[in-house]
């Protein structure tokens, strides 16, 4: 699967699962996604970012 907009595709999957009250969600790996999330990991945003 192709996606075209992946920070997007991101922030999308942690507010669903966050709305659903899951307690964790799993995303395609990247380089840009892992430094977005250690920065929301930063922020307090995120608890975990592996």
């Amino acid at each position: 699967m192709h996606i075209t907009d992946p920070v997007a595709d991101l922030l999308t999957r942690i507010r669903n699962a966050s709305t659903a009250k899951h307690p964790s969600v799993e995303v395609p790996a990247s380089n840009l996604k892992k430094a977005i999330c250690q920065i929301l990991v930063k922020r307090a945003t995120l608890r975990v970012c592996s």
